[in-house]
């Protein structure tokens, strides 16, 4: 059966990065941000992490957004909601400064202009931990931008995140797609090569590959940009 969308990761895989890397960029500049307000770094740096993991586990009732600033708020005081315009203000600034820290390479734009020359439905299936402002920017930094896909995934308009395979069923429901019908591309062993256990088909862009588990890799299609695109003309003539 032919696909009829592909789903992409951004970090580490349109967006070259170290992960450990970006991730203590971020959470310096937040708790930068946050200790003129009165608020202890290594308190809010935890509370990041605890709020993040509590996304990760959403269980679809309520928005990751929401997920997110009631475990923020349960930490660091219900006070620390009057900052959101201040968060705002972040993601507009200081935090485009993350940019630094992240590769660039042209074989994205590349790729996804491609794309845009078939039928292919392209969408961007990013871990929804970040709002979109955050999102659409790490977008950009990797050449791209926000209207290249049909669909972008952010903690507003997710109710899931990886590596919860639900996460992938939700996203073929609001596109009206089965998971038949898409290749997840990603760099994740762990996050996006579940997709396969939903009836996705996967490949695992290994330029900033992770594999937690040290799993085989050949158990996957794998390679670079070359053998992506490889991959995808097998699949658009079968």
């Amino acid at each position: 059966m032919k696909i009829k969308a592909i789903f992409f990761d951004l970090d580490g895989t349109l967006l070259p990065m170290d992960q450990d890397t970006f991730i203590g960029a971020y959470l310096g500049g937040l708790c930068k941000l946050l200790a003129p307000k009165g608020y202890d770094p290594q308190a809010v740096g935890a509370a990041l992490w605890k709020s993040t993991g509590a996304m990760m586990k959403n269980d679809g009732r309520i928005s990751n957004e929401q997920v997110f600033w009631n475990s923020f708020a349960a930490i660091l005081g219900d006070g620390v909601r009057d900052e959101m315009d201040l968060l705002a203000e972040f993601y507009a600034g200081d935090f485009q400064k993350v940019k630094n820290v992240c590769g660039y390479t042209p074989r994205s734009r590349e790729l996804i202009d491609r794309l845009k020359q078939t039928e292919l439905r392209v969408i961007l299936a990013t871990s929804p931990l970040f709002p979109t402002v955050a999102t659409e920017s790490r977008i950009r930094w990797a050449g791209l931008e926000p209207t290249d896909f049909e669909y972008v995934t952010t903690y507003e308009n997710s109710k899931f995140c990886k590596p919860n395979p639900v996460y992938y069923v939700d996203l073929c429901e609001k596109l009206g797609l089965v998971p038949n019908d898409v290749l997840m591309v990603g760099n994740d062993v762990g996050d996006d090569m579940v997709a396969e256990s939903v009836g996705m088909r996967v490949f695992l862009l290994t330029d900033n590959l992770i594999n937690k588990s040290g799993r085989d890799i050949n158990d996957f299609r794998h390679g670079g940009f070359d053998e992506l695109n490889a991959y995808i003309e097998e699949v658009i003539n079968e």
